[in-house]
């Protein structure tokens, strides 16, 4: 069960766990490439999973080719020596590519966890289409997360046999942590006051293909933003990516309601996300999640593998462009005002990414197939 990034670690997690619940018929290998080590360990801890094999391969200004063949050879050489069964990868990050493509070359099946995402653009997202496309080339098991997603699989002519719609293992992991978060809200506004604030937005960014202008762009809508609503809280755990760091600090430092902080641990994150009346992000797992605690979720981008949300109401495309985002965020404020956010006390809303138990059919489908 291989996995890099943290919004991997998130979704692997429960899987993992799952499979650990079963050690009778399952022996799960963990292994971690360390695409983000330092916000990789806050979700392993939170988890309490520690991985097997640690690859550390991420070195400062490494470029996407080093990176891909240095995970290349060392999920390469893991193979070698763990002989598994089959290699679970998820999403479509680097390490998926790779992990994948080395399992092919060792004829072992790959498990791909939230199979079949597709915008149709390789541009966009820039490089996780690609990434996810190659990967689904030598998937034996797609677990798609929707029927829409399998139905991308199916015209791929991925024969049916190999595609199940699972749900997405993300809900598995807010269900688990959400209830929690809840009771801790007297220790966390502690460290995050501005979130206990009547009108909350909170922010996230890091997707590649925004990087320079888009990114600059958004920025600035955010502190026009924060200008117009002073009575307003701009929460923003600023990515550790340097291309990120750099322009959100420049250009939006030193406004009094905009909140630049470290990233949050997962489960404060997920608390965030529960006292936030707008998100605004260009991130994969947030688009799932958000739609659970009744936020307004507007997407930095202009296109999206997860249109679920969108189809349903649930989230809005918005792109970088200033003005839309300022016009959107606005009357997303507004709307909000009219009509006061659930309590904490509510349940989750229904989303169409899953029910939280994605984890139990995955573990289920691969003893199916390959537990002799």
């Amino acid at each position: 069960m291989v996995f890099g990034t943290r919004p991997e670690a998130i979704k692997m997690s429960p899987l993992i766990l799952e499979c650990q619940k079963r050690p009778d018929t399952i022996a799960p290998i963990v292994c971690s490439t360390g695409q983000h080590r330092e916000m990789l360990a806050q979700v392993l801890g939170y988890f309490g999973i520690k991985p097997d094999i640690d690859l550390g391969l991420m070195k400062p200004g490494q470029t996407l080719t080093g990176l891909t063949s240095a995970c290349l050879l060392a999920v390469d050489e893991v193979i070698q020596q763990q002989k598994p069964d089959c290699v679970v990868v998820q999403g479509d990050t680097t390490t998926v590519m790779a992990s994948a493509m080395a399992a092919f070359y060792h004829h072992i099946p790959v498990v791909h966890v939230e199979a079949g995402l597709r915008t149709g653009d390789l541009m966009a997202p820039w490089p996780e289409e690609f990434n996810r496309r190659v990967a689904g080339i030598v998937t034996q098991l797609h677990c798609a997360p929707t029927k829409r997603s399998a139905d991308a699989l199916l015209a791929e002519s991925v024969p049916a046999e190999n595609v199940r719609v699972t749900g997405n293992t993300v809900i598995d992991a807010l269900l688990h942590t959400v209830e929690k978060q809840r009771s801790e809200t007297e220790s966390l506004a502690q460290k995050y006051p501005a979130a206990m604030a009547d009108s909350v937005v909170l922010i996230t960014g890091h997707r590649r293909e925004n990087f320079g202008g888009g990114l600059a762009d958004t920025c600035d809508a955010i502190a026009e933003l924060a200008r117009n609503h002073p009575e307003t809280q701009f929460i923003y755990p600023v990515h550790l990516n340097p291309n990120v760091q750099g322009p959100v600090h420049d250009r939006l430092g030193g406004l009094d309601n905009i909140h630049l902080v470290p990233p949050a641990d997962y489960p404060e994150f997920v608390w965030l996300m529960d006292r936030a009346d707008v998100v605004l992000t260009d991130s994969g797992g947030v688009q799932e999640e958000a739609p659970s605690l009744d936020c307004a979720v507007l997407v930095t981008r202009e296109k999206t593998e997860r249109p679920e949300a969108v189809d349903a109401g649930l989230a809005e495309l918005v792109g970088t462009d200033r003005q839309r985002i300022v016009d959107r965020v606005t009357d997303a404020l507004a709307s909000r005002s009219e009509k006061a956010k659930a309590s904490a006390t509510d349940t989750i809303i229904n989303n169409p990414y899953g029910d939280g138990k994605a984890s139990q059919r995955i573990a289920d489908w691969m003893l199916e197939r390959f537990a002799s």
